[in-house]
């Protein structure tokens, strides 16, 4: 398969396994990164700053991918889906100890994807935005359902 110069290889080898014509794809695509087809179509006339907002943007990604990308965190993640739980509640339902929980839960509040309240002695948990609801609604359909 030859290498096209304005889409990655894996785009490429996609599209063509597709039956896309790569050609048309990459005349009739916008200038910047598409946001409305399933992979990213890249130009070679990207502006620089168009290129530094793509690698904010690739950061932010992978701090979120590196931060669910912990089968602990992944499980309260799921868990908080169905909405708010204290932090015993997690324990139980992960049949892990407060230490360990409270490690993952601070990591997944570091990063801005749960959110704390305090109730009295209790602290609840739930997910800061629709981010996580749709990562895992992805994840179960790939890896869960059967």
């Amino acid at each position: 398969m030859t290498q096209h110069p304005k889409l990655n290889p894996a785009t490429a080898t996609l599209a063509q396994n597709d039956g896309v014509d790569v050609n048309e794809l990459t005349q009739t695509a916008p200038k910047t990164c598409s946001t409305d087809m399933a992979i990213p179509v890249f130009h070679d006339d990207l502006t620089d700053d168009e290129l530094d907002a793509m690698m904010v943007n690739a950061t932010t990604a992978t701090n979120f991918l590196k931060a669910i990308g912990h089968e602990g965190r992944l499980m309260i993640l799921c868990h908080l889906v169905s909405g708010e739980k204290s932090v015993t509640e997690l324990e139980e339902l992960l049949s892990a100890r407060q230490a360990a929980v409270s490690q993952q839960l601070g990591r997944l509040r570091l990063e801005g994807l749960v959110q704390p309240r305090r109730e009295g002695k209790t602290i609840y948990y739930s997910l800061t935005d629709d981010r996580c609801k749709r990562i895992i609604s992805v994840v179960y359909d790939l890896f869960c359902k059967s």
